[in-house]
């Protein structure tokens, strides 16, 4: 009874914490939970190495996901190991890695030095073991907690490792983190390196796969911040030159460059930056050539610093929001014994450069204040292009400040009782907790939110979602389209405005509220256009929103198939026609032709860990505005044109196959 009292005491502070909604709820919750009466030597339990990677797989790589995700884990495994590679040939070991995907088995290899062959079992199977402890053997290399390759093995239904060095090779064979074989040492004629041969496992990935684009960006990102690299995936060639400069060239569209990029390099340090015609600011990081796509010390110093650095320059005290509103830039930094917020390393939170070294932010603040001053002051051209720039910007903040005023009282009115926004508990932004941060960030990084359609559909996703990760904002019907229109009509806009107060992206994505942003409309003509039409409006307004990949459209089926033993759910005519033949000649065919004829139980299905999702990708090349332009601007002759050309009749083929 008294640990009865203790737990429930408990669980009333966490109600509380989450507003006094839930407190009655939580107080239900436990007059029915039992709980254990004793707490001894026996409650004590020690998990093998592989075994807790396993059971607390959002520790090592994040979330699990299905492949639509470019944080998903299966590109996270890939990563942990090509992380490897690079470190060796940050070294000075191995100009060449070769990547392979075949279904889903993956091939990596390296012509570094070669893991020592009597540890080749160790390096890959035994937790804290590497040689990066050492800051002399590898000095500013990403992996250095002897974590990466050991979490690759336990999560790989047959993971195989071979260690070519000097002459001589060996291999060793697990499945599921458990060594299977171990071959003895053999003479080799192949060159120096590292194989690693591994296929994710099906039972914790479930119904992977694999987007070239997002493996594409990873690798290209590789490519810039090693200089002499060269990966082939596939066949297909990656290598850079000019480092940074190659990436923003990449990442921007000369015709929208308000000025040539500014390319500046020092010890241990790469910039490039620029400003565009879009709305936000765009800011890639990296630190030891790892992606840190939660910014951290090092960006935040770079955005500071480059504030300070400006308003000297012109001697004029700018909103900061107008200096860095339309930037587009990358920063990359070496630092020794990086500390970054989790395994996954997305977020820095180094304070100093080295052990005894500056702080990043008077090692960037210096940096910035000597080169690019002098950049600007030798580059007249570019200075004015600049200045114009951010006194543009700042013409329009205010021009906005009065309508943004009014609306955002009128936000705050509503969203004392926001009908539109179902929320959930767990979000993007939260603070986190002392204890169990890995476990909460797992939380954080699948907190969603669905943009739904009418009552309907958002009623039948408000009684199946999942109430601590999933939130539900629902339209009255087909938004306005937002091309061409200035963001006056983000504020004038209640639908606009609310949505973007819902999303908390007014001042940029720092305080996003959820990592998925899934449009979830019937998929019929009026749900279609329903997403281009929201689309149109992130693409415009918060384009950073789809190119960090937080954008997605959810997929839901298009038939159910069943008879009295079996039901199969068809995304496609494919599958239909499938079904139809699995299940015999006389199945029920039900056709959804929209979400809210889903019924809650069954939608509950769909957006479970299982939830299909298709990701909004801009392409390397796309030009926002002349893709809003030909989808969303007047009806054009190429528009009209392409139609016609690729007008289709669809036959019943169910009706078809049912009257034979």
């Amino acid at each position: 009874m008294k640990s009865k009292i203790g737990v429930t005491t408990t669980l009333i502070r966490f109600a509380v914490r989450q507003g006094p909604f839930y407190a009655p709820k939580a107080l239900i919750i436990m007059a029915e939970t039992k709980i254990p009466s004793e707490y001894n030597e026996d409650s004590i339990r020690s998990l093998d190495w592989k075994e807790h990677i396993r059971l607390r797989p959002g520790m090592y790589i994040g979330k699990l996901g299905d492949g639509s995700a470019p944080d998903d884990g299966i590109y996270v495994l890939m990563k942990e190991v090509i992380d490897n590679c690079i470190d060796e040939h940050t070294m000075g070991y191995g100009k060449q890695i070769e990547i392979g995907i075949v279904g889903k088995e993956v091939t990596i290899r390296d012509y570094g030095r070669g893991i020592p062959l009597g540890k080749i079992v160790d390096v890959v199977s035994k937790i804290n073991t590497g040689a990066k402890y050492d800051s002399k053997a590898f000095q500013k290399s990403v992996g250095l907690n002897g974590v990466g390759t050991k979490a690759v093995n336990a999560l790989s239904e047959d993971f195989l490792v071979t260690a070519f060095r000097e002459g001589k090779q060996r291999t060793a064979t697990f499945k599921k983190g458990v060594l299977v074989q171990e071959t003895k040492e053999i003479k080799t004629t192949e060159a120096n390196g590292t194989l690693v041969v591994f296929t994710p496992d099906t039972s914790m990935f479930k119904n992977f796969h694999y987007i070239h684009e997002y493996i594409d960006g990873q690798l290209w990102n590789y490519c810039y911040l090693n200089a002499g690299l060269s990966i082939l995936f596939n066949d297909k060639k990656y290598v850079s030159k000019n480092g940074l400069l190659d990436l923003l060239e990449r990442k921007t569209n000369p015709d929208e460059l308000r000025y040539p990029i500014i390319h500046l390099k020092g010890e241990d340090i790469e910039v490039a930056m620029s400003h565009n015609n879009d709305y936000g600011e765009d800011i890639f990081s990296f630190v030891n050539g790892q992606y840190t796509t939660q910014g951290g010390t090092h960006q935040q110093a770079f955005r500071e610093a480059y504030i300070k650095v400006i308003r000297d320059f012109y001697k004029k005290d700018y909103d900061a929001s107008d200096i860095r509103t339309s930037i587009v830039a990358a920063i990359s930094v070496r630092v020794q014994e990086p500390v970054f917020e989790s395994q996954t390393k997305t977020k820095l939170g180094s304070q100093n450069v080295a052990d005894g070294g500056p702080s990043m932010k008077n090692f960037i603040t210096e940096f910035l204040y000597k080169e690019l001053d002098n950049f600007i002051h030798r580059n007249t051209a570019t200075a004015e292009a600049l200045k114009k720039r951010i006194e543009q910007n700042e013409h329009e903040r205010k021009e906005l400040a009065g309508i943004k005023k009014l609306a955002n009282e009128r936000a705050k009115k509503a969203n004392l009782h926001n009908k539109k926004l179902r929320d959930c508990r767990v979000h993007l932004n939260d603070d986190l907790p002392t204890k169990n941060k890995e476990m909460f960030i797992s939380s954080q990084q699948g907190s969603t939110l669905f943009i739904t359609e009418g009552d309907s559909a958002s009623g039948s996703i408000t009684k199946s979602r999942n109430v601590d990760t999933q939130a539900v904002f629902s339209l009255r019907g087909k938004p306005l389209n937002a091309f061409g229109l200035t963001k006056k009509v983000v504020y004038e806009n209640e639908e606009f405005n609310l949505l973007q107060h819902a999303l908390n992206i007014e001042e940029g994505l720092d305080g996003l509220r959820y990592n998925q942003i899934v449009i979830a409309t019937d998929a019929d003509v009026d749900g279609m256009h329903i997403r281009l039409l929201i689309l149109t409006f992130f693409l415009q307004f918060f384009p950073d929103l789809v190119k960090k990949g937080h954008v997605f459209v959810l997929e839901t089926p298009l038939f159910r198939v069943r008879n009295k033993q079996k039901t199969i759910y068809c995304y496609d005519e494919a599958e239909k026609q499938a079904a139809i033949k699995e299940l015999g000649t006389k199945p029920e065919i039900t056709r959804f032709k929209g979400l809210g004829e889903i019924s809650p139980e069954e939608f509950g299905k769909f957006i479970n860990a299982d939830i299909k999702l298709d990701p909004v990708i801009l392409e390397q090349g796309d030009h926002i505005q002349h893709l809003l332009e030909y989808y969303m601007g007047k009806n054009t002759q190429e528009r009209q044109d392409f139609i016609i050309n690729n007008l289709k009749v669809e036959l019943d083929k169910a009706h078809d196959t049912l009257s034979i």
